[in-house]
């Protein structure tokens, strides 16, 4: 499992958005038991209270259940799953639709960029196995 950090935004932010991610790929998949607070902060070497925020707030989302004292695991409910995937989805919309019309790129080009851009690479990528990712 490994999580790039960044110095733009908190730890606990950049650890739930890589659940989102991996939930979106099906990394991690509905029930799936997730790592414990304590086996993950060992191994991305940050706090365990950082690590329990990001839990809680999962949480909170509906990403994340914990029943008693047994393990976290991802959410079940198909609701939940797709607003994660079409977050992700419009997150990057907004920032390629915010950076090409800051240069005056007009929709049907980019739109044609994007088509062709998307062939050229979607092979590559979607021929790679990222279950390989699970913990």
């Amino acid at each position: 499992m490994t999580v790039n950090f960044n110095n733009r935004e908190p730890v606990y932010v950049q650890i739930i958005r890589y659940f989102k991610e991996q939930i979106a790929k099906g990394v991690f998949e509905p029930g799936q038991e997730i790592p414990s607070r304590r086996e993950l902060a060992h191994w991305l070497k940050v706090n365990p209270n950082t690590v329990q925020r990001a839990y809680k707030e999962m949480e909170n989302q509906g990403l994340i259940f914990t029943e008693g004292n047994l393990p976290s695991r991802v959410t079940r409910d198909e609701k939940i799953l797709r607003s994660v995937r079409e977050e992700l989805i419009m997150e990057a919309v907004h920032a390629f639709v915010s950076t090409v019309r800051s240069i005056n790129v007009p929709v049907e080009e980019a739109v044609a960029l994007v088509r062709e851009f998307y062939g050229k690479t979607g092979e590559k990528e979607g021929d790679r196995n990222d279950r390989s990712e699970k913990y």
